[in-house]
């Protein structure tokens, strides 16, 4: 079964919680830990991996890169991975769903602000037509190896032009080929039901991002609104880097490992990256 075609499965059987990673040991902590999906978040990416803001600094060639060595880690588990904004036209979108989908990735997800983008939650978005957002979903399903491969189509268009906008494009994207439907930064309980009660039957994301403009609603109310997919794209992330924040400024403050930081032992950590399979005798 194809990477797609497990995801596709799975959603059938209610909510799937798709924690975020940003690079290959933490898709593999996810997966080893008992992820059914992985989501590989640009925001992580673009912070990880050159430590600048999610704001379309990262090329398409450096997330394909990543998102092979993420789907690589995650594996058997699939890989929904962030496609940004197909980073230029619909040629450029071709290219980037052929690339993500040799690379192992499950499901790209393509939105429709313009270049360069920014995150999802900041402020100061600008999306394009709705026509160009539609041409460039239906040139995602166009180039897709296999109807397996799935295309989740955001639109960041409630912040700027308001929820019924938002419908309106989530509508013409799911016209346009669209697998799955990711409406950004609703901003309330309300809103959220909204989303949920218009397109029932149609797989749907949440996206809970803490700090962010959509309420910190439970998996669990969340499938029972409708929504499938729920993403916590930088939970781990944010995580990460307090307690790097605190496990440097502590050795250079004291000289000293700080011994309330909790961690993983040497050897646990080994286990983690699989040491053991690597020495094995051949």
């Amino acid at each position: 079964m194809t990477p797609g075609a497990k995801l596709k499965a799975r959603l059938a059987n209610g909510p799937l919680v798709a924690p975020g990673a940003y690079d290959a040991l933490t898709a593999r902590i996810a997966a080893q830990v008992g992820a059914e999906a992985v989501y590989m978040t640009g925001f992580g990416v673009a912070g990880s991996y050159l430590g600048v803001p999610d704001i379309g600094i990262v090329s398409a060639t450096e997330m394909t890169d990543r998102v092979r060595a993420l789907a690589a880690a995650a594996s058997p588990v699939p890989l929904i991975a962030d496609g940004d904004n197909g980073h230029g036209g619909t040629a450029n979108v071709e290219r980037l769903v052929r690339a993500y989908e040799q690379a192992g990735a499950a499901c790209i997800q393509l939105e429709d602000q313009v270049l360069p983008k920014r995150c999802g939650h900041m402020e100061g978005k600008e999306v394009v037509t709705l026509e160009e957002g539609a041409m460039k979903i239906r040139a995602a399903a166009a180039a897709r190896a296999t109807a397996d491969f799935q295309i989740i189509a955001r639109t960041d268009a409630r912040s700027i032009s308001g929820l019924d906008e938002a419908l309106r494009r989530a509508d013409a994207y799911l016209n346009a080929g669209a697998d799955i439907i990711f409406v950004e930064a609703p901003q309330s309980e309300s809103e959220l039901r909204t989303i949920a009660d218009r397109f029932k039957g149609v797989p749907l994301v949440a996206n809970m991002v803490e700090d962010g403009k959509t309420p910190m609603l439970s998996v669990t109310d969340l499938g029972a609104l409708g929504f499938r997919i729920i993403l916590f794209p930088i939970s781990s992330l944010l995580a990460a880097a307090r307690t790097a924040q605190r496990v440097y400024a502590g050795i250079l403050r004291t000289g000293t490992i700080d011994p309330t930081v909790e961690r993983v032992t040497f050897s646990a950590y080994n286990e983690i990256v699989g040491l053991s399979s690597y020495l094995k005798s051949p």
